[in-house]
């Protein structure tokens, strides 16, 4: 009896990740088997091409997904959190905490080149997957094809504007909608297969082989396709911290994995009896009747699947900020009660734009099957490295065992992202450049803040050596608290050197307070604060926060009571130094990368609001740095 509450929770939270986890691949059917047979591939509709082709679907699920996902990757956990950035973060974990800026190395640009690559995946989900639900109505007629498009843009639009209320409310529909969704999937696929037995027996991967091996070139090009099945794989990590691996596993196994495979095996039948379907098998499957109902629910689904591609847009960005890659932006909580749910507003209208104009741009859903999947291929063989390089630093595995488990993972990933290359001239260069530009952004921002801070540690004196010196001046003291932000706490911060300088005061009490993010996502116990006095009235405060929490500073000082500093925020100044950065020819970056650090900055969130303290106690004093 007393293990009944805890299946309860497991259950349920196995249905919501149905709703959030599962949405991009459960999507899949909609356009994947009808791409591996796009004209480019030249394949003829017979019963030998379509059982090699279920084969290799069915065995590309089974062990990407079943055995390199959630048997493996899920085990790489930075305190239960996944993703790409969680991962790199989990793989840097052995260099000593700072504040810093970390160099750039090769750990740290496999996890960035994923992230980038995770945006482009972001912006043609919601694209393709909405696109080809809507095309079902051309199914029954062409008459509807004029209002494919804008229907598909009115649909975008109500999803990108509904992400300012968040997923709360509609969170506790999508599981049910998806299981619906997971449950027609397998009812119209198992009908299908029943009248054509003879494509069960795709479960042998020796079809896979021979397929392959009787298709060599096109078998190869035709793996881009089949990879379309798997686009959605990488959600299984990046929200395990949002329900944990038993319920993903519970899901992908009762749910997910066996109506998947009934529904590809279903198209497959249905080519079989019909070639002619070809053109969009996954409606076809249909009765007329239920034609209708089933566009709603595949448009209900791909809303399902591209808000969840959003929240983790969203969730990565709030990621890349805390860890010092990305500039600060305005983040905004919709949930009281759940952390992961964030919005960012101008991370939506970039998405927002970048979504309609491939929409527009490309058109159909088979035109934007080209740009889909490379991105996805790309994130997968990073995934790999970077486990590789956690699996040696911090499980401890022996060189040759790493390097076999590596190399089989790697056979399958470049097998993948090789075939999705292929695509590039037909729309897949556009994921790659999206992803090397925000690359570069994200390189930029981080050198540059290396930049700023090696200034400040060779300008700015100890703090220590300059509070004696203040205190030996006849500086008039005031009442109140000024509490000084600065990046480093071993330095003195600019704006406590300026106030001196120019106003000749000092407060009653003075408090140097640095915030540092941990290579974590979350910090508890006596390493979250640590306050040092360090002469009458002034002492040191450093808070460390994990790279998924939210700075928030008066609350910080708020709980400082309880280790003795007592500080009334209502007579507080805070004291921020404002640096303006002006870019030189002077040794460091290219001067056009300085530039683009000096425009990023001066559009960054000031840190007032970042940190939620309250403007009217705010004061900002400038300092000119030349980088």
């Amino acid at each position: 009896m007393s293990n009944q509450p805890e299946r309860s929770s497991t259950v349920g939270l196995a249905l919501a990740a149905l709703g959030v986890v599962y949405g991009d691949i459960g999507t899949s059917p909609l356009y994947a088997l009808r791409e591996c047979f796009h004209a480019s591939h030249g394949l003829a509709v017979t019963l030998p091409t379509i059982t090699g082709l279920l084969s290799l679907i069915i065995w590309a699920l089974l062990l990407v997904v079943t055995v390199k996902y959630l048997l493996f990757v899920m085990q790489a956990d930075n305190q239960g959190e996944g993703g790409i950035l969680a991962l790199m973060a989990l793989g840097q974990r052995h260099r000593e905490e700072s504040a810093f800026p970390l160099r750039i190395g090769p750990v740290i640009v496999l996890g960035l080149l994923g992230a980038s690559l995770v945006y482009g995946d972001g912006i043609i989900t919601p694209a393709i997957s909405v696109l080809s639900a809507v095309e079902g109505i051309e199914v029954e007629t062409t008459a509807y094809q004029p209002y494919t498009l804008p229907i598909a843009i009115v649909v975008l639009l109500v999803l990108f504007g509904l992400q300012s209320h968040g997923t709360g409310l509609l969170g506790w529909w999508f599981g049910p909608i998806m299981l619906l969704w997971f449950v027609t999937l397998a009812v119209l696929g198992v009908k299908s297969a029943l009248q054509t037995p003879e494509v069960f027996a795709a479960f042998s991967p020796h079809h896979a082989v021979q397929f392959l091996l009787g298709h060599p070139t096109q078998g190869f090009a035709v793996l881009g396709g089949v990879f379309l099945v798997l686009t959605g794989a990488e959600a299984l990590y990046a929200d395990m911290g949002h329900f944990g691996k038993t319920p993903i596993r519970i899901g992908w196994y009762s749910v997910v994995l066996p109506s998947l495979v009934l529904q590809y095996l279903g198209q497959g039948a249905l080519l079989v009896r019909q070639p002619e379907t070809v053109t969009n098998p996954f409606y076809f499957l249909a009765p007329g009747w239920f034609l209708l109902p089933l566009v709603v629910l595949a448009t209900l689904a791909t809303v399902i699947a591209s808000q969840a591609m959003l929240s983790g847009a969203f969730s990565l960005t709030s990621q890349a900020i805390q860890l010092g890659y990305l500039p600060r932006m305005n983040i905004r909580y919709t949930s009281a009660s759940q952390m992961g749910q964030i919005y960012v507003p101008a991370m939506n209208v970039l998405m927002l734009i970048g979504t309609i104009g491939l929409v527009v741009f490309f058109g159909t859903s088979s035109n934007l099957a080209g740009a889909y999947g490379i991105a996805v291929a790309g994130t997968m063989v990073i995934t790999t490295l970077l486990i590789s390089v956690v699996a040696r630093r911090q499980w401890k595995w022996n060189w040759p065992i790493v390097v076999l488990i590596t190399s089989l993972l790697l056979v399958m990933d470049l097998s993948f992202f090789g075939a999705n290359a292929l695509k590039i001239p037909h729309g897949g260069w556009l994921p790659l450049l999206l992803g090397a530009a925000l690359l570069l952004l994200m390189t930029t921002w981080n050198g540059g803040r290396r930049l700023i801070a090696k200034h400040l540690w060779s300008k700015m004196p100890q703090l220590p050596a300059y509070l004696n010196e203040v205190q030996t001046q006849s500086l008039t003291r005031v009442s109140g608290t000024a509490v000084y932000l600065t990046q480093f706490p071993d330095l003195t911060p600019p704006s406590f050197i300026q106030n001196v300088r120019h106003n000749k005061v000092l407060h009653e009490q003075l408090v140097f307070l640095t915030a540092t993010t941990a290579r974590v996502p979350t910090v508890t116990g006596s390493h979250h604060l640590r306050v040092e006095p360090l002469a009458k009235g002034i002492r040191r405060v450093v808070v460390q926060y994990g790279f998924m929490e939210t700075p928030d500073l008066t609350r910080l000082l708020e709980t400082c009571r309880s280790v003795g500093l007592d500080v009334d925020l209502t007579q507080a100044t805070f004291f921020l130094s404002r640096v303006n950065s002006l870019a030189t020819p002077k040794p460091g970056m290219a001067l056009w990368r300085e530039r683009l650090f000096v425009f990023l900055s001066r559009n960054s969130q000031r840190a007032s609001s970042f940190f939620h303290i309250p403007s009217e106690q705010v004061v900002e004093i400038g300092v000119v740095v030349e980088i």
